[in-house]
């Protein structure tokens, strides 16, 4: 086992040990440590995703929380790849991204083509899945339901300071039917203090992605697509994302302007949208 520098993935699959110790059987970490034979502070590393466990050391830990060969082998590829700079994941896997934000400080993100997960309504979720055609109509009940459940973090005591930058014309897509999207801009309106609106005429050259940071690990920029999550921790990588939102700051309105657009779309004029302002409700 060495100790080495802990990754966004490291830590939510270092949690799920913890889980799976704490669940399948009754032994605290130093109890743990001596029926495997390891120091006490080896348990407590790899639950926290400071130190990457050897095969072995998973097979042993797997073992005592009795989960067979087919669990190890999952659990091994997930792990595989955990501690990189960069960490590519299938769509589903949402895990590492719910534990990446409910321990982040801050986050920043910003969202060129549709509203923030963190503040969407579940009928605009439900949609939005529905459009893509990337996920089986079976699954999105359940991704909707995980989604709203991560919306939780904000509603927290120590919830973490948020900003969403969200570019205009991220608002102009019509997902779902009008009560959707007048239901979307309301909730929005009552968030507004987290976000800031790009105006329809600012060119960006991004996707979108979103900053985590936290006060005692590096921070995170992750990227999300049609079919993979991208978790970043290259430090080149990261200093481009902060240029990035540095940008942001600069060509985004301001709160009160933010809030002012916001109204807009929530009152607009009875009128059919025509592709250059607001819709209507």
């Amino acid at each position: 086992m060495s100790v080495i520098t802990s990754t966004a993935c490291s830590r939510a699959l270092g949690d799920e040990l913890r889980r799976l110790r704490e669940t399948c059987t009754d032994l605290g970490g130093a109890h743990m440590a001596v029926r495997l034979g390891w120091h006490p502070s080896k348990v407590t590393n790899i639950e926290k995703g400071k130190a990457r466990a050897s095969e072995i050391d998973l097979v042993q830990f797997l073992t005592m929380c009795g989960k067979d060969i087919d669990f190890f082998e999952d659990f091994r590829r997930r792990y595989k790849n955990a501690f990189d700079e960069y960490v590519v994941q299938v769509h589903e896997e949402l895990r590492t991204v719910a534990f990446a934000e409910s321990t982040a400080k801050t986050m920043t993100s910003y969202s060129p083509r549709g509203v923030p997960g963190l503040v969407q309504t579940p009928e605009y979720a439900d949609a939005l899945y529905r459009l893509g055609g990337f996920v089986p109509e079976e699954r999105i009940p359940n991704l909707v339901r995980f989604r709203i459940e991560r919306q939780a973090i904000l509603r927290r005591h120590d919830q973490p300071t948020c900003l969403f930058f969200v570019h205009e014309l991220a608002l102009r897509q019509k997902v779902g039917d009008d009560q959707i999207m007048e239901d979307q801009y309301a909730k929005m309106l009552f968030s507004a203090q987290d976000i800031r609106i790009v105006p329809a005429d600012v060119v960006v050259p991004s996707s979108g992605c979103v900053l985590w940071s936290y006060e005692k690990s590096t921070s995170v920029a992750y990227c999300e697509a049609d079919l993979v999550n991208v978790f970043v921790e290259d430090p080149g990588a990261i200093a481009r994302t902060r240029l990035l939102f540095d940008h942001l700051d600069q060509v985004a309105l301001d709160a009160g302007q933010s809030r002012t657009k916001l109204a807009e779309y929530v009152s607009p004029p009875r009128e059919e949208f025509d592709g250059r302002g607001p819709r209507l409700a």
